[in-house]
Protein backbone atom coordinates (compact mmCIF):
# COMPACT_ATOMS: atom_id res chain seq x y z
CA UNK A 1 0.00 0.00 0.00
CA UNK A 2 1.31 3.30 -1.02
CA UNK A 3 1.55 6.29 1.63
CA UNK A 4 -0.67 8.94 0.93
CA UNK A 5 2.07 11.34 2.93
CA UNK A 6 5.85 11.80 1.64
CA UNK A 7 8.17 12.98 3.51
CA UNK A 8 10.35 15.93 2.29
CA UNK A 9 13.79 17.04 3.45
CA UNK A 10 14.45 20.04 2.75
CA UNK A 11 18.80 20.78 3.53
CA UNK A 12 19.52 23.41 5.61
CA UNK A 13 21.81 26.50 4.49
CA UNK A 14 25.00 26.45 6.48
CA UNK A 15 24.88 29.91 8.29
CA UNK A 16 28.77 31.07 9.27
CA UNK A 17 27.12 33.82 11.22
CA UNK A 18 24.78 31.87 13.35
CA UNK A 19 27.54 31.18 16.46
CA UNK A 20 29.06 34.56 16.79
CA UNK A 21 25.32 36.25 16.82
CA UNK A 22 24.60 33.56 19.48
CA UNK A 23 27.49 34.03 21.41
CA UNK A 24 27.12 37.99 21.23
CA UNK A 25 23.16 37.13 22.24
CA UNK A 26 24.47 35.41 25.67
CA UNK A 27 27.04 38.38 26.83
CA UNK A 28 24.17 40.97 26.52
CA UNK A 29 22.43 42.03 29.59
CA UNK A 30 18.54 41.64 29.47
CA UNK A 31 17.34 44.91 28.84
CA UNK A 32 15.56 45.53 31.99
CA UNK A 33 19.05 44.81 33.61
CA UNK A 34 21.02 46.85 31.60
CA UNK A 35 18.75 49.79 32.06
CA UNK A 36 18.20 49.58 35.80
CA UNK A 37 22.24 49.91 35.78
CA UNK A 38 22.07 52.89 33.52
CA UNK A 39 19.95 54.34 35.86
CA UNK A 40 21.85 53.95 39.25
CA UNK A 41 24.99 55.00 37.41
CA UNK A 42 23.81 58.08 36.25
CA UNK A 43 21.84 58.75 39.56
CA UNK A 44 25.68 58.11 41.39
CA UNK A 45 27.73 60.36 38.89
CA UNK A 46 24.45 62.92 39.13
CA UNK A 47 24.82 63.29 43.13
CA UNK A 48 28.69 63.90 43.06
CA UNK A 49 28.57 66.39 40.28
CA UNK A 50 26.28 68.21 41.95
CA UNK A 51 29.10 68.42 44.72
CA UNK A 52 31.60 71.33 45.06
CA UNK A 53 35.15 70.07 44.19
CA UNK A 54 36.95 70.31 47.63
CA UNK A 55 33.78 68.69 48.98
CA UNK A 56 34.60 65.63 46.68
CA UNK A 57 37.75 65.66 48.19
CA UNK A 58 37.10 65.65 51.63
CA UNK A 59 33.11 64.97 52.52
CA UNK A 60 33.36 61.31 51.22
CA UNK A 61 36.60 60.28 52.60
CA UNK A 62 36.16 62.47 55.61
CA UNK A 63 33.00 61.20 56.78
CA UNK A 64 34.75 58.01 57.49
CA UNK A 65 38.23 58.08 58.30
CA UNK A 66 37.82 61.65 60.62
CA UNK A 67 38.77 61.04 64.49
CA UNK A 68 35.59 61.32 66.73
CA UNK A 69 36.15 64.66 69.14
CA UNK A 70 37.12 63.56 72.37
CA UNK A 71 36.41 65.54 75.20
CA UNK A 72 39.36 67.23 77.46
CA UNK A 73 42.23 64.85 78.38
CA UNK A 74 41.55 66.01 82.20
CA UNK A 75 37.70 64.08 81.62
CA UNK A 76 39.65 60.71 81.09
CA UNK A 77 42.32 60.76 83.74
CA UNK A 78 40.03 60.61 86.96
CA UNK A 79 37.72 57.64 85.63
CA UNK A 80 40.82 55.22 85.16
CA UNK A 81 42.82 56.45 88.43
CA UNK A 82 39.37 55.47 90.15
CA UNK A 83 39.39 52.11 88.19
CA UNK A 84 43.08 51.62 88.43
CA UNK A 85 42.43 51.76 91.93
CA UNK A 86 38.72 49.64 92.06
CA UNK A 87 40.97 47.32 90.15
CA UNK A 88 43.47 47.09 93.00
CA UNK A 89 41.07 46.55 95.75
CA UNK A 90 40.27 42.99 93.88
CA UNK A 91 43.29 41.45 95.72
CA UNK A 92 41.72 42.02 98.99
CA UNK A 93 39.02 39.74 97.63
CA UNK A 94 41.84 37.01 96.79
CA UNK A 95 43.24 36.88 99.88
CA UNK A 96 40.46 35.57 101.80
CA UNK A 97 40.50 31.97 102.67
CA UNK A 98 37.56 31.35 99.88
CA UNK A 99 37.51 33.95 97.49
CA UNK A 100 33.82 35.17 96.50
CA UNK A 101 34.83 35.02 92.05
CA UNK A 102 31.24 36.10 91.52
CA UNK A 103 31.66 39.12 93.27
CA UNK A 104 34.95 39.76 91.61
CA UNK A 105 33.60 39.51 88.49
CA UNK A 106 30.77 41.99 89.43
CA UNK A 107 33.51 44.45 91.00
CA UNK A 108 35.04 44.63 87.06
CA UNK A 109 31.81 45.52 85.79
CA UNK A 110 31.10 48.00 88.26
CA UNK A 111 31.62 51.79 88.49
CA UNK A 112 34.46 53.23 86.75
CA UNK A 113 36.01 50.07 86.02
CA UNK A 114 32.89 49.15 83.54
CA UNK A 115 33.77 52.48 81.38
CA UNK A 116 38.02 51.49 81.60
CA UNK A 117 37.73 50.13 78.08
CA UNK A 118 36.51 53.57 76.74
CA UNK A 119 38.56 55.87 78.59
CA UNK A 120 42.39 53.87 78.69
CA UNK A 121 41.87 53.99 74.64
CA UNK A 122 40.72 58.13 74.90
CA UNK A 123 44.08 58.31 77.24
CA UNK A 124 46.06 56.60 74.73
CA UNK A 125 44.54 58.79 71.74
CA UNK A 126 46.61 61.74 73.65
CA UNK A 127 49.51 59.76 73.98
CA UNK A 128 49.81 59.21 70.45
CA UNK A 129 48.90 63.03 69.33
CA UNK A 130 52.31 63.35 72.11
CA UNK A 131 54.52 60.83 70.02
CA UNK A 132 53.64 58.35 72.38
CA UNK A 133 51.63 56.31 70.16
CA UNK A 134 53.18 52.47 70.51
CA UNK A 135 53.31 52.87 74.09
CA UNK A 136 50.44 53.76 74.95
CA UNK A 137 48.96 51.29 72.70
CA UNK A 138 50.80 48.42 74.10
CA UNK A 139 49.60 49.33 77.78
CA UNK A 140 46.00 49.69 76.34
CA UNK A 141 47.09 46.18 74.90
CA UNK A 142 48.15 44.56 77.92
CA UNK A 143 45.47 46.09 79.87
CA UNK A 144 42.64 45.10 78.50
CA UNK A 145 44.02 40.97 77.34
CA UNK A 146 45.22 40.88 81.14
CA UNK A 147 41.46 41.88 82.18
CA UNK A 148 39.99 39.62 80.02
CA UNK A 149 41.95 36.60 81.14
CA UNK A 150 41.65 37.74 84.79
CA UNK A 151 37.27 37.54 84.26
CA UNK A 152 37.70 34.30 82.12
CA UNK A 153 39.84 32.91 85.17
CA UNK A 154 37.16 34.38 87.78
CA UNK A 155 34.57 32.50 85.45
CA UNK A 156 36.42 28.85 85.89
CA UNK A 157 36.94 29.10 89.68
CA UNK A 158 33.37 29.94 89.93
CA UNK A 159 32.85 26.47 88.05
CA UNK A 160 35.44 24.63 90.31
CA UNK A 161 37.93 24.86 87.75
CA UNK A 162 40.91 23.57 90.15
CA UNK A 163 43.37 25.13 86.96
CA UNK A 164 41.79 28.32 87.47
CA UNK A 165 44.05 29.33 90.49
CA UNK A 166 44.51 32.72 92.85
CA UNK A 167 48.32 33.06 91.64
CA UNK A 168 47.22 33.41 87.88
CA UNK A 169 44.43 35.77 88.77
CA UNK A 170 47.39 38.00 90.78
CA UNK A 171 49.69 37.58 87.77
CA UNK A 172 46.98 38.89 85.63
CA UNK A 173 45.72 41.75 88.16
CA UNK A 174 49.72 42.84 88.45
CA UNK A 175 49.72 43.03 84.39
CA UNK A 176 46.50 44.93 84.01
CA UNK A 177 47.76 47.73 86.67
CA UNK A 178 51.26 47.48 85.54
CA UNK A 179 49.91 48.69 81.73
CA UNK A 180 47.40 51.32 83.56
CA UNK A 181 50.24 52.94 85.50
CA UNK A 182 52.61 52.88 82.37
CA UNK A 183 49.72 54.65 80.06
CA UNK A 184 49.47 56.84 83.03
CA UNK A 185 52.65 58.36 82.96
CA UNK A 186 52.19 59.35 79.30
CA UNK A 187 49.85 61.97 80.91
CA UNK A 188 51.49 65.61 81.06
CA UNK A 189 52.31 65.74 85.11
CA UNK A 190 50.08 68.93 85.29
CA UNK A 191 47.20 67.25 84.53
CA UNK A 192 47.75 63.82 85.91
CA UNK A 193 48.46 65.50 89.77
CA UNK A 194 44.92 67.26 89.07
CA UNK A 195 43.69 64.20 88.12
CA UNK A 196 44.92 62.18 91.14
CA UNK A 197 44.10 65.71 93.51
CA UNK A 198 39.97 65.26 92.07
CA UNK A 199 39.97 61.52 92.65
CA UNK A 200 40.95 62.12 96.01
CA UNK A 201 38.32 64.50 96.77
CA UNK A 202 35.69 62.40 95.53
CA UNK A 203 36.85 58.96 97.34
CA UNK A 204 36.97 61.09 100.30
CA UNK A 205 33.89 62.89 100.04
CA UNK A 206 31.66 59.34 98.82
CA UNK A 207 33.13 58.11 102.77
CA UNK A 208 31.70 60.38 104.07
CA UNK A 209 28.21 60.96 102.09
CA UNK A 210 26.21 58.89 103.99
CA UNK A 211 26.92 60.94 106.91
CA UNK A 212 26.50 64.45 105.72
CA UNK A 213 24.56 66.78 103.22
CA UNK A 214 27.44 69.65 103.46
CA UNK A 215 29.10 67.91 100.87
CA UNK A 216 27.23 69.15 98.08
CA UNK A 217 29.53 71.83 97.03
CA UNK A 218 29.81 72.81 93.29
CA UNK A 219 33.54 70.81 93.10
CA UNK A 220 32.04 67.32 94.42
CA UNK A 221 29.08 67.97 91.67
CA UNK A 222 31.81 68.68 88.92
CA UNK A 223 33.51 65.71 90.01
CA UNK A 224 30.48 63.18 90.23
CA UNK A 225 29.42 64.66 86.46
CA UNK A 226 32.84 63.78 85.38
CA UNK A 227 33.37 60.22 87.42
Amino acid sequence: MTSLHATVSLPLRHNPNRKKLTCAATLSPPPWKQSRRVISVSFFLSRLLLLPHDAMAGSLMDKYVKRKKLDPLEAYVPPVILAQLQIQDLEEFLNVEKPEFEACRRQLRSGPASSLRVNIRAVAQYASDDGFSKTATDDVDRCLRALEELDSLFLRASRKDSNATVELMKSQLGTALTALDSLLQTVPAQVLDKGKAMVEVYRSASEQEAGSDDLESSEIKQLQSIL
